[in-house]
């Protein structure tokens, strides 16, 4: 079953809980106040849950909130063993292989898959790889790869995240496959994102066949791009070059929404990174620094009407000036 997604809103009201549980002047009324919160519906509880677990990659509630912590887990002892284990999970591999929406959408057969792959990147780490066939690969923030060169061919399997390819020239055919299907590079340059329940392919140069777990095939030439599920390939638009620009730790936006452009630097932080719905569709356009979202930020307020809010250290929100 698909877990709800909290709307900006109501994470907004998660946060807020936490920083005045937090606070030393937190009572048995704010505790009360916020178990009331909490119970009124599974999208509070849900949002909850998200802030509660970031929060563990930095500080956990002391004094107060821990004690509201401690009631409200005696009240979901059923649901701890799949928590426990994907809380592990999450520690061994450091806390950062997966972005959060990954690591809280993905089933625990793929977590485990993503913490076992031959080549992982931390969130925010670009890590560049040389084969054994002399290919160039450059996984992006959170990502995970297996590798498999065997004697009449060269297999990848995209776990987790996004790969930047550049093949090198071998009679050995070179395959990536991804949980929607797989991709044949036909001499080339290209990209492939692992989005939830669907590949994103752009190509640079040379060519790419894209066969999808249907039987569908299409493709995709030097200058384009297309998305693919287990059901449909979509249509040919054209390439995106900030698919590419990360592997140099740049994030390139040509009037890319606002809501976009968040989501990209945010699969390089640490902690949240949201943006109010008012501001969602603000236009984007220039080069910003993948590995100094602070900067990034502070540029963007300087030619929008918007500012950076902290409600915690680790959750920070884009909203109207």
């Amino acid at each position: 079953m698909t877990p709800l997604k909290p709307d900006h809103a109501i994470l907004q009201q998660a946060a807020h809980w936490y920083a005045e549980l937090s606070a030393e002047a937190a009572d048995d009324s704010t505790r009360a106040a916020w178990l009331h919160w909490h119970g009124q519906s599974e999208m509070h509880r849900q949002a909850w849950l998200y802030v509660e677990r970031i929060s563990q990659r930095f500080a956990p509630l002391q004094g107060d909130g821990e004690v509201a912590l401690q009631t409200l887990k005696g009240a979901r002892r059923a649901q701890h063993s799949r928590r426990q284990v994907l809380r592990t999970l999450a520690v061994l591999s450091g806390g950062t292989l997966l972005g959060w929406a990954g690591w809280r959408n993905m089933p625990l057969p793929g977590l485990v898959a993503g913490w076992r792959a031959d080549y992982r990147s931390a969130t925010g780490e670009v890590r560049e790889l040389t084969l054994g066939d002399g290919s160039h690969v450059w996984l992006n923030s959170a990502s995970a790869l297996d590798v498999d060169l065997q004697a009449d061919l060269r297999l990848l399997h995209l776990v987790a995240g996004e790969v930047l390819i550049d093949t090198h020239h071998d009679s050995r055919p070179f395959v990536i496959t991804t949980a929607e299907g797989r991709l044949r590079a036909l001499g080339t340059r290209f990209s492939v994102q692992q989005q939830q329940g669907r590949t994103r392919l752009n190509v640079f140069e040379g060519a790419v066949e894209v066969r999808n777990t249907a039987g569908q095939v299409r493709i995709a030439q030097a200058g384009e791009q297309l998305g693919f599920d287990d059901q449909a390939i979509g249509a040919l638009q054209p390439a995106s070059q900030g698919r590419q620009s990360w592997s140099q730790g740049m994030l390139l936006a040509s009037d890319m929404p606002l809501s976009a452009f968040v989501e990209e630097l945010a699969a390089h932080r640490h902690g949240h990174l949201g943006v109010a719905p008012q501001v969602a569709n603000l236009r984007v356009s220039g080069a910003f620094p993948l590995h100094d979202g602070d900067q990034a930020l502070a540029m963007l307020e300087d030619v929008l009407p918007i500012r950076v809010h902290r409600t915690l250290p680790w959750w920070h929100t884009v909203e109207a000036r």
